[in-house]
């Protein structure tokens, strides 16, 4: 039956070709809601630039002998007119003033003339707050006085942030300038202490080494001591062999006298025989030479001669050539002619060639031929001067031996006696060699003493070169040291990077986790859930709810709500459709599109589900229940800002609120899944819709008192549109029909008595309980206005309020319906006027 009703609405939706438009504006109008939203909201914070906040500096500047000359107001000036985030409008302090009072500007922030001053009382003990004059036009905007409030605290702080630049460079170059002083003198001494023990140092080496080197003379003098007295032993034996070489040589002396002479007068008569021989041969030689001579002149005369005739051959043979080339040049010849007479030429010049290689071997023959006549002569000259030498020279011996014979013979005579007297002389050199022997053995040992005394000393002077270069190598490491390690930190300083340190120690690392292209995709998921309640709500506005029983009869009430709620389905997942894919169309960020457009539609359902049973259980009441919980839902389904900062009354209700698993499904399928969040987001919006149909068809017959209530009551005015509630194939329960058997046995004694009574209180009960909910409504306003703190939990108690008083009115009307039911089969008597309960 819910097919076929379904089937017979859409037809007739179909045969009105008007209604077509308006049921394709309802598809369309709440994704306008939702696009219109998301692209406003695209990037607002990258238009805080046209945010107009008006700056105006008064500040007089300050000296300071840690920082210098310092004006801090002019140095923010030159800041923010490189800072973007905001649209700051330079002015003096009146026109600042003047702008935000008008409006023309959010915002004002004035330099004091004493900031600077202020600032650099830091330093000087005497301190005083530096304040900022911050004006904010609260009126203009809601959200403009918190960016301005956020550009007033980063000016805070990029003041503070420049000042600690500045004082921290100021700080940064005193301290690296003492540094560099106390490090210079430090160097200077170390310098001047490694030096002096370096120099001591030195001059120890040099004392080792000197007395190395005289330890070594000792020790070479040592030996050369035993050498000397080993020597005067071997002198001592020596002069004993010589006294006896001496006597020996007297003999020989004697012996050698008489050979002498004998010697002479043989060797003069052996030189007088040479010499003649010699003569004689010079003389042959002569002859022969001078026959050679003779022979090679003459040869040489024949040479010269062959030597004219070979020249005057050649010159003619050259002047013939000559001359047999001019003609053969100048005469035109036969050929034949011509070859033969240059035949002749080419012989005679080979011939010429020949005669003057002859020529040249000649004249060599010539030359040498005059070479070895002058060497023949030069070999007669050298034997005519050997001859004369060898003459010469026999004089000479023979006056050697007649004069120095003699003299010989007299100087032996004088050696022998000096040989004598020498031996005398040697036994007295004898005594004096025992005596250098002794006095060698004294100095030897005294040098033993000496050598011992000198390794002690060597022994101490490596003590205390030990010392010394012990002392150079603490001397190096205190300059290796930690501490001198940090004061070389301090003279390194960078006075800009410390500045930089200083004015912002920390620098943050962002990395987005779930990143998000742009804060309208952020914002897609709340404004994409408001359309789709939003739409269903329309939906609630613009279609009928209760299903007549045209062409449906015998249809039951949930076979009725399943046919309407189908109906609005298929409308509402078109809604879903277009506004998800218009999203996606206007860049909306999704990391699986099918399943950013299966969960829109989904929680399109869900919503519908949830609208569709309140205003169908209670009416116009449950309609304005669906205003209420997307008021409520705006703020406590952390839409906009995190449920964390919003008032306790909120986060209390937080899990009650559909939009906060809708909201959070959609996020999942924007930025990122995680586990299973978006399963369980889904788990719960179906708990929603459990509980939709659980009073769309379960507790919906118990509510249709109050509906009926509220239709009549409204139908009064004339004003309200208001629908039959057709509780369609529903029946009456058994107590009612009991108690209607019940009074129906009674009807002869007229209406039961509780009946009348109940009649005769329900004016009177309906006003008592109408009037105390408007009194709690008054209550709670008054409240409301003069409670600050607690506006959000006034407002949930004020909903729990209506939802009360709405309860009282259902169990009021509930009870009524109970005493009008007094006949099963007249039906007509228990209607209200201004709607009908029908059962078929």
């Amino acid at each position: 039956m819910s097919w076929h009703i379904l089937k017979r609405d859409v037809k007739r939706i179909l045969r009105v070709p008007k209604a077509w438009i308006i049921v394709l504006g309802i598809m369309i109008i709440p994704a306008l809601y939702a696009w219109f939203n998301i692209r406003a909201f695209w990037d607002p914070y990258g238009n805080t630039g046209n945010i107009r906040v008006a700056v105006a500096n008064v500040d007089q500047g300050a000296t300071s002998d840690l920082t210098g000359d310092i004006d801090v107001g002019s140095q923010v000036i030159s800041q923010l007119k490189e800072n973007e985030q905001l649209g700051w409008q330079f002015m003096d302090e009146n026109q600042a003033q003047q702008a935000v009072e008008s409006g023309d500007v959010y915002a004002a922030i004035v330099i004091p003339q004493d900031f600077s001053e202020n600032l650099l009382s830091v330093a000087t003990g005497d301190f005083t707050q530096p304040n900022l004059q911050y004006y904010v036009n609260e009126k203009a905007s809601a959200v403009a006085p918190k960016m301005t409030d956020t550009g007033a605290s980063q000016l805070d702080q990029q003041i503070t942030s420049a000042f600690k630049n500045q004082l921290a460079t100021a700080v940064t170059d005193q301290l690296k300038d003492a540094g560099e002083s106390i490090e210079l003198q430090l160097l200077d001494s170390k310098d001047s202490a490694l030096n002096a023990l370096g120099m001591a140092n030195q001059d120890l080496e040099n004392v080792q080494d000197d007395l190395g080197s005289l330890e070594s003379g000792i020790t070479d003098a040592q030996t050369s001591l035993a050498g000397t007295q080993d020597t005067l032993a071997d002198v001592n034996a020596l002069l004993t062999d010589v006294q006896t070489a001496l006597s020996q040589a007297e003999t020989l002396m004697a012996e050698a006298q008489a050979q002498i002479i004998d010697f002479a007068d043989e060797a003069t008569a052996a030189y007088t025989d040479g010499i003649n021989q010699l003569a004689d041969a010079s003389s042959k030689a002569n002859t022969a030479i001078t026959e050679v001579t003779q022979g090679l002149e003459t040869a040489g005369v024949r040479v010269d001669g062959a030597i004219d005739d070979i020249s005057a051959v050649i010159d003619a043979n050259a002047q013939a050539i000559e001359t047999l080339q001019g003609l053969l040049n100048q005469a035109d010849l036969d050929p034949a002619l011509s070859d033969q007479l240059q035949s002749a030429i080419d012989t005679l010049t080979t011939r010429n060639e020949s005669d003057q290689q002859l020529l040249s071997q000649l004249q060599d023959l010539k030359n040498s031929t005059s070479d070895t006549v002058n060497s023949v002569q030069s070999l007669s000259d050298s034997l005519d001067e050997a001859l004369a030498a060898s003459q010469a020279a026999s004089g000479d011996l023979q006056t050697t031996l007649t004069n120095q014979v003699p003299q010989l013979n007299a100087a032996m005579s004088e050696l022998s006696a000096s040989a004598g007297s020498l031996s005398g002389a040697l036994d007295a050199n004898k005594d004096t060699l025992a005596q250098a022997s002794e006095l060698l053995a004294d100095l030897d040992a005294q040098l033993g003493t000496t050598l011992e005394a000198l390794g002690s000393l060597d022994t101490n002077l490596t003590a205390t070169q030990d010392s010394i270069s012990a002392a150079q190598t603490d001397i190096t490491a205190l300059a290796a040291a930690d501490q001198w390690g940090e004061l070389s930190t301090i003279t390194g300083l960078d006075s800009d990077q410390i500045a930089s340190f200083i004015s912002s120690p920390i620098e943050v690392e962002e990395q987005v986790v779930y990143p998000v292209n742009s804060y309208g995709s952020g914002m897609a998921a709340l404004f994409t859930n408001l359309s789709l309640w939003v739409g269903a709500f329309m939906l609630m506005v613009m279609f009928k709810l209760e299903v007549d029983t045209e062409d449906a009869k015998g249809v039951t009430v949930r076979q009725a709500y399943m046919a309407r709620f189908s109906l609005l389905s298929v409308i509402i997942i078109a809604q879903a459709l277009i506004v998800s894919i218009g999203d996606l169309i206007l860049g909306v960020q999704t990391v699986n599109p099918l399943a950013f457009v299966g969960t829109s539609v989904l929680i399109g359902l869900v919503y519908l589900s949830v609208i569709y049973a309140l205003s169908v259980a209670f009416g116009h009441v449950g309609r304005g229940l669906c205003v209420v919980l997307v008021s409520m839902q705006i703020p406590g389904a952390s839409g906009l800002y995190p449920i964390e900062v919003m008032p306790g009354f909120f986060r209390a209700i937080y899990p009650l609120l559909p939009f906060s698993y809708g909201i959070d499904a959609l996020r999942e399928t924007i930025g990122g899944f995680y586990g299973s969040n978006y399963w369980h987001y889904l788990g719960m919006l179906a708990v929603f819709v459990v509980l939709s149909f659980l009073l769309g068809l379960v507790l919906r017959r118990r509510l249709t008192n109050f509906h009926v209530l509220v239709n009549r009551e409204i139908t009064k005015t004339g004003l309200f549109a208001a629908e039959n509630v057709e509780v369609t194939g529903g029946g009456l329960s058994l107590p009612d029909v009991i108690a209607a058997l019940t009074r129906r046995r009674g009807r002869h004694a007229g209406r039961d008595v509780r009946s009348v009574r109940f009649a005769r209180r329900y004016p009177i009960i309906l006003r008592a309980i109408v009037g105390t909910g408007l009194v709690g409504v008054i209550a709670f306003a008054v409240v409301a206005a003069h409670v600050t703190g607690a506006k959000a939990l006034v407002l949930g108690l004020f909903t729990l309020w209506c939802l009360l008083i709405i309860g009282a009115l259902i169990a009021l009307e509930y009870v009524k319906a109970s005493f009008d039911v007094v006949d099963i089969n007249n039906r007509d008597e228990t209607q209200p006027a201004a709607a009908e309960v029908t059962t078929k």
